[in-house]
């Protein structure tokens, strides 16, 4: 309710839109999906669908990428995106790597008013007409989307920051202050600790602060991993009073990975949400190997 965009939420398996940085950050190629569903269970009818590919590609020095995602909002709204990504890598010290990018995209936002039902069509006896005094007009608006961010790592640590919609662009062509995107400020941060026999088992705390207009949330969790099965679970909060948590966990076999993460809410500040807030399924998958005598050193990113 508070945003003019749908948000993925802080996982590293979307970040791709958020923060550029991120491009090629692992080495090889990665070829991530996702399918978000939205306040399952109320027939809202809203669901996301996303697919990214990055790499690192020695001849630019750094990472590339592209991604491509499909909101789907109650069967009137569509927002489609696409863009492109760059980073590249510097290392700064003897421990210390920088990765900062850019990204283009083009933000398409159209609407079906096929089956809107408007309060005029609506008669006493709660029936349905079908004729409406105001006319509702099936129209696209593109714009274009301009992004930036930053990775640091050093030692068992790495952060980011991120700029999404530097031009805040205008999604209705009036003009209206209110239908321009808003800038999103990102920031990310995530540890990498082993621990047992040869350090089998690994934990990574991370959190995030993520802040557009007069909105800002944050979450602070954990994942835990194995050689196969890893396990995540994070709590968010907001400044209008509102508290979730997520759990989720993915299995690795190979070159694929499979995840499932559930977010439900404990507390809504406006007594709005219902209890079961999104399903999240996807896969990645390694299409190619990069050399690995690289000058950077590339994250394994939390399974968040």
């Amino acid at each position: 309710m508070n945003c003019q965009e749908t948000n993925y939420g802080p996982g590293y398996n979307t970040i791709l839109p958020s923060n550029p940085a991120y491009s090629g950050i692992g080495g090889d190629g990665t070829l991530r999906m996702s399918y978000l569903n939205f306040y399952p269970g109320h027939n809202y009818n809203f669901h996301t669908f996303y697919v990214s590919y990055d790499s690192y590609f020695q001849f630019i020095h750094g990472g590339a990428g592209i991604y491509i995602s499909n909101d789907y909002i109650g069967g009137m709204v569509n927002d489609l995106r696409g863009g492109l990504s760059y980073s590249y890598f510097l290392q700064a010290g003897e421990d210390l790597y920088i990765s900062a990018g850019l990204s283009a995209s083009v933000f398409n936002r159209g609407f079906n008013f096929n089956k809107a039902i408007l309060p005029d069509q609506i008669d006493a006896m709660g029936m349905v007409s079908h004729s409406s005094s105001e006319n509702l007009v099936n129209t696209n608006r593109a714009v274009l989307d301009l992004g930036t961010g930053v990775v640091i790592t050093m030692g068992k640590w790495f952060g980011s920051f991120s700029i999404s919609h530097l031009a805040q662009p205008d999604l209705s062509g009036t003009g209206s202050s209110v239908d321009h995107l808003m800038r999103k400020y990102l920031l990310n941060v995530a540890g990498d600790y082993g621990f047992g026999k040869k350090d089998m088992y690994r934990i990574r705390p991370a959190g995030a602060v993520e802040i557009q207009g007069s909105f800002i949330s944050f979450y602070e969790g954990a994942v835990l991993e194995t050689q196969f099965l890893s396990f995540n679970t994070a709590l968010f909060e907001s400044n209008n009073k509102t508290v979730d948590m997520q759990a989720g966990f993915s299995f690795k076999k190979e070159k694929l990975s499979i995840f499932y993460n559930y977010r439900f809410n404990i507390r809504s500040g406006s007594s709005l949400l219902p209890f079961s807030l999104l399903h999240q399924a996807g896969l990645t998958f390694l299409l190619n190997n990069v050399e690995k005598r690289m000058k950077f050193k590339t994250i394994n990113l939390p399974q968040l």
